[in-house]
């Protein structure tokens, strides 16, 4: 960059589109509309700001922006934060905020967060990342783009908040190479360096920070929010309340593969189709790539994804995409570790091997594994699941539930059944379930047409 200010404008509207600069152009018109004048420079207050934004963003994450906007300075040497937003500190941010790399996004990040230069300390950006996930659900439901989801509790900052902020500080990484693991450690300083290699690893920061600029200035420009916040189906209109909200949604769905992150489609729910292993075999096998979820009767939250279909079966099944994850009392995902393939296992109706669905570990101790007595499970892991390296996920290592749920994720297979012939068994889950279950063959599967080739 130039070291004149506009030498530096002119390379930052180089950054947009046309029609993007044009609308950074009027929206800065907007802004500082209550303050033109020949004698001086347009620029634009905090109380503008505050107004343009309206609702539409926490007070807090208002302030900060406009404290990284006014802190950026564009003449040398530096002089400290001014004292309003002029066209060319506007310019730089947005710029930055949207379109820059890891050190232009964490270089706006620091101005957010603290106004003096060098190390911070790690617990001032602990509360910036509270704020810019608090903030990422207050916009999106001042937008109305939740898209079927919800935020669960009162208001104020609820415990997924501030589970996914400690799951993102997680990945703060000091000079030293220790991580952010616990408040011990929040008085560490953390340099400029460690917060770029941040915004550069924690993927999410940065695409939260874009989300919220985004529908907190009500930018025109497109923005596809459908890998961020993946369609929530339920069949036939139900009401149903997931043990999941729009963050643990949001979280799950970023470690999917991109092309199971844009719709969640609800294929078993204990709440509406019962507490029944027999329904949940007849609703769950065949239909593609999917999400179990269960929350223990501690309040514990946690699940797998299945990155194949589920089939009834002797034997394990899946593939090393295939993980595991907890949601509360923390946030955090499990991976495979390639020690064996016991990626998936479910079955019934055999007498000498497990009857049930369990990810993970080995026979008589898996990783997740729910009993085919519905309503019992264990997650055994010492030290950790062989399989997914992930430790015990519910309070204790025999849990009971009441809440299990499984999700489709991306083009649901049941649009792809609709245009198939169907036999009476695709219709009735359960009494496809019970067949498979007590041994006996499909004689129907034979004479089938086999089903188009993609």
């Amino acid at each position: 960059m130039g070291s004149s200010g506009s030498r530096l404008g002119q390379s930052v509207h180089s950054q947009f589109l046309p029609e993007e600069q044009a609308e950074v152009d009027r929206l800065f018109d907007a802004l500082s509309s209550e303050k033109s004048s020949a004698a001086s420079p347009r620029s634009f207050s905090l109380k503008a700001l505050k107004s343009h934004i309206g609702e539409a963003l926490p007070p807090e994450m208002v302030a900060r922006l406009y404290d990284g906007m006014r802190g950026v300075d564009l003449t040398k040497p530096a002089k400290g934060p001014s004292e309003s937003v002029s066209q060319e500190q506007f310019t730089v941010s947005m710029s930055h905020l949207l379109k820059g790399s890891s050190r232009e996004k964490s270089f706006m990040i620091l101005k957010m967060i603290s106004a003096t230069d060098g190390p911070m300390k790690a617990r001032e950006v602990q509360k910036f990342t509270e704020d810019l996930v608090g903030s990422l659900v207050h916009v999106l439901s001042h937008r109305q783009e939740l898209r079927g989801w919800a935020q669960k509790g009162a208001p104020g900052p609820p415990p997924r908040v501030q589970a996914l902020a400690v799951q993102l500080l997680s990945e703060v990484k000091f000079a030293d190479g220790e991580k952010l693991l616990g408040p011990e450690q929040l008085d560490y300083d953390c340099d400029p360096a460690v917060i770029e290699d941040w915004v550069f690893r924690a993927h999410l920061v940065a695409t939260f920070l874009s989300v919220v600029i985004h529908r907190g200035f009500g930018l025109h420009w497109p923005l596809d929010l459908s890998t961020l916040v993946p369609e929530r189906q339920v069949d036939q209109g139900q009401k149903f309340e997931s043990v999941l909200d729009l963050l643990s949604v949001i979280y799950v769905n970023s470690h999917l593969p991109r092309e199971q992150q844009h719709r969640w489609h609800l294929l078993f729910s204990s709440e509406l189709h019962g507490h029944s292993f027999a329904q949940l075999c007849g609703r769950v096998p065949h239909q593609g790539p999917s999400v179990l979820l269960l929350e223990d009767l501690d309040g514990h939250v946690f699940g797998g994804f299945a990155s194949c279909s589920w089939e009834i079966k002797p034997q394990f099944q899946g593939d090393n995409r295939c993980f595991l994850f907890s949601i509360s009392p923390s946030m955090a995902v499990y991976t495979s570790t390639g020690y064996n393939n016991h990626y998936m296992y479910l079955n019934h109706g055999q007498q000498t091997i497990p009857n049930g669905l369990g990810m993970g570990g080995q026979h008589h101790y898996f990783g997740l594994w729910v009993d085919v007595d519905f309503g019992k499970g264990h997650s055994k892991a010492k030290p950790t699941c062989t399989t997914y390296s992930s430790p015990q996920l519910s309070a204790h290592e025999d849990f009971r539930f009441e809440k299990m749920e499984v999700w489709a994720v991306g083009d649901a297979s049941h649009s792809k059944l609709a245009n198939s012939h169907k036999s009476i068994l695709d219709a009735d889950p359960e009494a496809r379930a019970l067949l498979e279950i007590s041994g006996r063959s499909r004689h129907s599967e034979g004479y089938r047409q086999a089903p188009d080739q993609e």
